[in-house]
């Protein structure tokens, strides 16, 4: 009987090319499609380990960690400013793509924040710098003040107490360094509804009141104060 040989099965020449293209270990400059530009390591045809990635529309560069195609673990981003200079806008951790960790955004020279991110928010512990001097130092959730906190002004002046949404809402107190006085009691949305004023340091203050500030002749100041939060806390929640 005549032997009949099987053809060799082939492969399409595409499904080669493809194999040849498939991105793993360090590879040079990579170009996408709409300019971007990656250097780095690859696996699987996804960005993952070492890289370095530039956006051509933002003109943004990513240097450090990724994973299966996203920013993950630690990293460093920097912008171009007016004059195409880069500075570093942030370094820290990444998971997901997303700030997460702790890490360090530079909102401007003199302005920045050092702290925990979650889901590239401010959330949990966190010390805030600003422009005009002051400092806020406490938690943090979804970018705002939240929890307990310390906001430290300029002048010296501080207020240390909860906070919600980013406002003084909840018992805290208020040193007023520059007069030598303290204030302590019950916030809503900024403002201070209810509480006691009391001399604090006022020898030693810069600018000190003219007066003393009289002794509370209430029989139960403190039963009257408790009474008035209450009433707050009952109208707000």
């Amino acid at each position: 009987m005549p032997i009949t040989k099987i053809p060799k099965v082939t492969q399409p020449l595409w499904m080669e090319w493809d194999r040849k293209a498939q991105k793993s270990g360090l590879r040079h400059e990579i170009y996408a499609v709409n300019g971007d530009c990656y250097v780095g390591e690859w696996q699987d045809n996804k960005k993952h380990g070492k890289g370095i990635q530039k956006w051509k529309k933002s003109g943004a560069i990513y240097h450090g960690d990724w994973k299966y195609g996203k920013r993950d673990g630690y990293g460093i981003l920097s912008l171009p400013d007016s004059e195409n200079r880069y500075r570093k806008v942030y370094s820290g951790w990444w998971s997901n793509d997303k700030r997460s960790g702790y890490g360090v955004w530079y909102y401007a020279p003199s302005e920045y924040y050092e702290g925990e991110w979650k889901d590239g928010l401010r959330s949990g512990w966190g010390r805030m710098f600003y422009t005009n001097g002051d400092i806020y130092e406490g938690q943090w959730n979804l970018g705002q003040r939240e929890g307990e906190g310390m906001l430290r002004l300029s002048n010296g002046n501080r207020y240390e107490g909860f906070w919600q949404q980013g406002m003084k809402n909840g018992k805290g107190r208020f040193y007023y360094v520059d007069h030598g006085q303290l204030f302590e009691g019950f916030w809503v949305d900024d403002m201070a509804k209810c509480g006691t004023m009391i001399d604090f340091g006022r020898d030693e203050a810069p600018e000190p009141t003219k007066y003393p500030i009289p002794q509370i002749e209430l029989q139960n100041p403190d039963k009257v104060l408790e009474e008035a939060v209450a009433k707050f806390i009952q109208e707000r929640y």
